[in-house]
C-alpha cells in the first residue's frame, strides 16, 4: 500500500521568511568615508595599541550610552563628549560607546541594527544604514568609537569605523566570536564571564591570537571561507560576576598574575557598570574612583575604564507608545547623566595631571 500522506519538509521548518540584505560594499558606497574619519580611526587604534604595550601613559575612557536608540540624541551626546575629550586629551583618550547590538539573557530589544524602529519590525537593512551613518558622523567629529560586535556578519558593514571593540560576557566563550575577533582590524577587549570567570576571557584572547578559517561573507555579501592572520591586540575587561565586583586590589592582582602566566599583555580595562556596580548605575562612580586611586598609587596595568552614560540619568521601559519616550534616557541599562560623566572625567584628568 502506498503512503499518501504529505511529504514533510526537511529544512526551514521553523523559518517564516528570508530577506536579502544590501552588500557591505554597496552600503559603504552610499556614504563615502572621509579623510577625517579615516585619520580618527587609525590614530585611535594606534594609540590604544601603544597604551596596551605600555609605550603611552594615557588612560583610556570608554564612555557613552548602554545602547544607542536615537540618532539625534546620540549625536548630541557625541558633540558634548568631543568637547570634553579635547579638554582631557593629554591624560585621557576618550572613546565613545556606540553600541548597536544588545545580547539578551532571554528576550528583549536587540539593539538599533536589529530593530531600528523599536517596534519588532526588525528592519535590519535600515538599522545597518543608520548605524553606519552615526559612526561616520562621530568619526567626522574626530571622536573615536567603541562597540560590542555580536553578529559575526555585522563587522563587514561597520568595522572600518570602529577603533576598539568588545566581546561581551555572554559571547567571550563562543568559538564563533573568538574566530571573528582573530580577523578584526582593531584591539578587542574580552570580558570575563557572567559568573566572574577569568579563564574564559584568557582562553578567548589566546584563541583570537591564532589563525582561523571559518564561514563568513566578503564585501559583496558572497558566502566565503574567511582565513585570518590572528589578532595580537586582545585585552581583558573586568566587569564583575555573580559573586560581585572584581575591581579590588586582590582581584586585579589575580587577573594580572593570570595574564602573565598566559604570556598575554598584562594590561586590563575595568567596566564600572554591570556586576562591578552591583547593577546599580548610581554606584559606577565607586568603581571608577577605586580604580583611579589604584592607578594613581602605581598600578599602571589598569589602562582603561568604562562608564555607561547618557544625556540624562537612569533608564526607561520601551513601550509601544514611542512618543512617550524621554529624550536622552537609556531604554536598556541605567546610565549616569552628563553632569556626573563630565565631573568624573574632569576629576580624573586633574588627578592624573597632578601625578604626572
Amino acid at each position: 500500500m502506498t503512503d499518501s500522506s504529505p511529504v514533510q519538509p526537511l529544512q526551514d521548518v521553523h523559518i517564516s521568511e528570508t530577506i536579502p540584505l544590501v552588500s557591505p560594499r554597496y552600503l559603504k558606497q552610499e556614504e563615502t568615508i572621509s579623510d577625517v574619519a579615516v585619520r580618527t580611526v587609525i590614530d585611535a587604534r594606534e594609540s590604544i595599541k601603544r597604551i596596551l604595550l605600555g609605550e603611552e601613559s594615557r588612560m583610556i575612557a570608554v564612555v557613552g550610552p548602554c545602547s544607542i536608540h536615537d540618532h539625534v540624541a546620540a549625536l548630541e551626546y557625541a558633540r558634548r563628549l568631543k568637547g570634553l575629550a579635547d579638554r582631557v586629551k593629554d591624560q585621557i583618550l576618550v572613546v565613545m560607546r556606540v553600541y548597536f547590538e544588545k545580547p539578551r539573557t532571554t528576550v528583549g530589544w536587540k539593539g538599533l541594527i536589529n530593530d531600528p524602529h523599536l517596534n519588532d519590525t526588525f528592519d535590519i537593512a535600515t538599522g545597518l544604514r543608520i548605524g553606519r551613518r552615526i559612526l561616520l558622523e562621530v568619526a567626522n567629529m574626530g571622536l573615536p568609537a567603541a562597540t560590542e560586535l555580536l553578529e559575526p556578519i555585522t563587522p563587514q558593514y561597520i568595522a572600518d569605523l570602529i577603533s576598539l571593540t568588545a566581546i561581551g560576557a555572554r559571547t567571550t566563550e563562543s568559538p564563533t566570536h573568538r574566530q571573528m575577533a582573530s580577523g578584526l582590524s582593531m584591539p578587542v577587549g574580552f570580558k570575563n564571564g557572567t559568573d566572574g570567570s577569568l579563564q574564559v576571557a584568557i582562553d578567548a584572547m589566546l584563541a583570537a591570537r591564532s589563525q582561523h578559517s571559518f564561514l563568513g561573507i566578503d564585501a559583496d555579501g558572497q558566502t566565503c571561507i574567511v582565513n585570518t592572520k590572528g589578532n595580537p591586540w586582545g585585552f581583558l575587561i573586568l566587569r564583575g560576576g555573580r559573586s560581585g565586583p572584581n575591581y579590588g586590589a586582590e582581584s586585579l592582582a589575580d587577573s594580572l598574575s593570570r595574564l602573565n602566566a598566559a604570556k598575554l599583555h598584562p594590561r586590563l580595562m575595568v567596566d564600572c557598570s554591570h556586576a562591578n556596580s552591583n547593577k546599580d548605575y548610581l554606584l559606577q562612580h565607586v568603581c571608577w574612583d577605586a580604580c583611579l586611586k589604584q592607578r594613581l598609587a602605581g598600578n599602571k596595568n589598569i589602562v582603561g575604564l568604562m562608564l555607561e552614560s547618557n544625556l540624562l540619568p537612569g533608564n526607561q521601559a520601551l513601550t509601544s507608545d514611542l512618543k512617550s519616550l524621554k529624550y536622552g534616557v537609556s531604554i536598556t541599562d541605567g546610565c549616569i547623566g552628563w553632569e556626573e560623566t563630565e565631573r568624573l572625567i574632569l576629576n580624573a584628568h586633574e588627578q592624573l595631571s597632578a601625578a604626572s
